[in-house]
């Protein structure tokens, strides 16, 4: 039986392309209103392992679950369920903010007796409400982020992924960001968030460091720069990576 409290749940999961394993063997559990942060070099694995959990990429093996959809067998469901935010913010620029709102809402199926309070919502959210009419294009990097957040989750979903949703806007803009992060955890939304500032890695529940396409840590900020002795998640980050490195070396020369 599956559990209520966990949004999504992997175990051994991998993906080939060719002989190249992008995704080797990862493993983890995501529970409900948790903020959950996915680390790792560019390369590592990180946006094939959402692919896959978005129901967009198919695994070369291992099982999961999101939502309490199959990743194999419920693509479609799990794309019903799930909110998903990229870098690029997903946004027509052509379009105005309230014409994205509308689009977005014809996406998400949201019955018309809905999509004006959810229209008003997102507005207000993203602090829009007098640039109702503007056009995307001309938006400021921080407004852009926020409209995009809230055309990610239009239909409620119980898991948003956002894949480094911050790239690019200022300190300030992030901040305001994470706000509106803890605003929906504190909603029992699960969020899967990619990030390349170490700093973002501390307003996470817990984290993942992917590597190589490997698992190479699981747990709490706190915990985790306890354990290994660091003074901050870039120190933390740099540690584990030279850790798995010394490991990979000798067997990569016993290959050759």
């Amino acid at each position: 039986m599956r559990d209520p409290n966990i949004a999504v749940a992997v175990e051994n999961l991998e993906k080939r392309f060719g002989a190249f394993t992008a995704v080797n063997r990862v493993s983890f559990e995501v529970r409900r209103g948790e903020i959950f942060g996915f680390l790792g070099p560019n390369g590592a694995g990180k946006s094939t392992t959402i692919r896959m959990l978005c129901g967009i990429l198919a695994p070369s093996g291992g099982a999961g679950t999101v939502a309490g959809f199959d990743i194999r067998t419920e693509q479609e469901r799990i794309k019903g369920s799930i909110g998903y935010m990229s870098q690029r913010f997903s946004l027509y620029e052509d379009l105005t903010v309230e014409e994205n709102i509308n689009f977005y809402s014809g996406i998400y199926r949201i019955p018309p007796s809905q999509r004006s309070a959810r229209k008003e919502w997102v507005l207000r959210m993203a602090g829009l409400l007098g640039h109702r009419h503007s056009r995307t294009g001309i938006l400021a990097g921080g407004w852009k982020q926020r409209l995009s957040l809230g055309c990610a989750v239009l239909h409620e979903p119980p898991v948003v992924f956002l894949d480094e949703p911050t790239s690019g806007v200022d300190p300030i803009s992030r901040r305001q960001f994470w706000d509106l992060i803890y605003e929906l955890a504190g909603k029992g939304v699960t969020v899967f968030v990619t990030t390349h500032y170490m700093d973002e890695a501390e307003y996470c529940d817990r984290i993942a460091l992917v590597y190589r396409g490997e698992l190479i840590a699981l747990g709490a900020p706190s915990a985790l720069k306890a354990e290994w002795s660091a003074a901050s998640m870039e120190d933390l980050f740099v540690s584990l990576i030279e850790a798995r490195d010394r490991v990979e070396q000798p067997q990569r020369e016993v290959r050759r």
